[in-house]
């Protein structure tokens, strides 16, 4: 429990003080919100830091492909039925960002906190979780992300023998492999569109079968396992088999799968799934994802997409045509630089759409959509684009760093 004692010592009391000041001198330079330089400037003074900051919180780690930001979103909104909550709330998931958050949070007695997947392991022994919600793993920045089935072993290794209630999803089997060496998981079935990346068992190497919802190794034995909570349409059905109705204002099946898995993580912590979905029917937009903008007398919606698995769910968002499309695709550091993953993007979901291309790697893009047969126009900006973008609503998807600019663009 939150509150009971001072956990701080002086030095991380010092640490803490220090890591405040650097961030908010970052934001007053208008460097971004300052919580990455704040929390490594505190992890500096306090390599334990981060450990002492979460002793005295239940900690909730989520981690995943995609969805981490809003299912961190929907939890926290979740669990605040049954008191405060600390949210590393703005994505920054490594440990400076998660360090910086939870030095916001004295008062707190649930610590909320989305982690890059690559950090999973080591932010879970440093404050020892009494949950861990794991979506999902597909391919993403393949210039310097491990390939999918070590970051699987990964999270395998480093959860095993783990005492946190690990929330995971039974349709993706690279999740269940890794989840499998945790004795407490709560399976959710919370689907898979993309399967992709998980053809060959994580296990044995062998093919996978996948009959309907099912998925099992022929060689190996090893299968998807009964899960307790499911998405079913618009409800989500609980261990009691009882059917809760998701009322979401985020769009999309994603979103409902990524609140299934919340409800899941809150009753864990005694919140029933009536109460949970209740309270995540307030979360409009999560960092200006899904946010529909004013700009240039014209609706824009704002869709973020980073990888193959995150743009498929994102076609499937779209208003039908002839609803005009601006795609934006950059290859900065935070994106990774390698856009061959475009080519794995199944582009002829966008015919009959007007499109519109931007951002840095517009030409990658472009080639790209030629050879789908999709007809495009590549456009120098945003304004250009809007400006000859046919009447009605545009749908502007977009990769990180170009989403972050559009943002700033659009003065979101």
């Amino acid at each position: 429990m939150a509150g009971n004692s001072d956990p701080l010592t002086p030095r991380a009391k010092l640490a803490v003080t220090a890591g405040k000041a650097v961030a908010a001198a970052s934001r007053a330079a208008g460097r971004g919100s300052g919580s990455v330089i704040g929390g490594r400037v505190a992890l500096k003074l306090d390599p334990d830091l981060l450990a002492r900051l979460a002793q005295n919180l239940d900690v909730i780690l989520v981690s995943a492909t995609n969805g981490k930001t809003t299912t961190t979103r929907l939890i926290a909104e979740a669990l605040g039925a049954a008191g405060p909550v600390v949210s590393n709330a703005l994505g920054a998931n490594m440990p400076a960002g998660i360090t910086s958050a939870l030095a916001g949070g004295s008062d707190a007695k649930f610590g909320v906190i989305e982690v890059d997947e690559k950090y999973l392991a080591g932010v879970a022994r440093d404050t020892d979780p009494k949950c861990i919600a794991l979506l999902n793993l597909s391919r993403d920045q393949l210039d310097r992300a491990a390939e999918t089935r070590m970051l699987a072993e990964n999270w395998r290794e480093g959860l095993a023998g783990s005492k946190a209630v690990v929330v995971a999803n039974a349709d993706d089997p690279l999740v269940v492999w890794a989840a499998s060496s945790s004795p407490n998981v709560v399976w959710v079935a919370a689907g898979q569109m993309w399967k992709d990346d998980a053809w060959s068992c994580p296990s044995c190497g062998g093919v996978m079968q996948r009959p309907g919802d099912d998925w099992y190794c022929g060689e190996c034995g090893f299968r998807r396992p009964t899960p307790s909570w499911a998405l079913s349409g618009d409800h989500v059905l609980d261990p009691h088999g009882s059917a809760w109705p998701i009322h979401l204002q985020l769009p999309g099946r994603a979103n409902k799968a990524n609140a299934a898995s919340s409800a899941a993580v809150a009753a864990v912590f005694g919140v029933p799934p009536q109460v949970a979905l209740e309270r995540m029917y307030q979360v409009q937009a999560v960092a200006g994802r899904y946010d529909v903008v004013q700009f240039q007398s014209r609706d824009l919606r704002l869709l973020l997409a980073k990888n193959p698995a995150g743009w498929l769910e994102t076609f499937s968002l779209i208003d039908p045509p002839p609803t005009p499309v601006i795609l934006s695709v950059n290859a900065r550091g935070a994106d990774g630089t390698d856009t061959s993953w475009l080519w794995d993007v199944d582009y002829t979901r966008l015919t009959g759409h007007p499109i519109f291309v931007i951002g840095d790697r517009k030409l990658d893009l472009a080639v790209r959509l030629e050879v789908a047969n999709q007809s495009f126009q590549v456009c120098e900006n945003l304004d250009q684009a809007v400006q000859q973008a046919p009447p009605g609503r545009i749908e502007v998807i977009a990769n990180y760093t170009a989403f972050q600019d559009l943002r700033r663009r659009v003065g979101n």
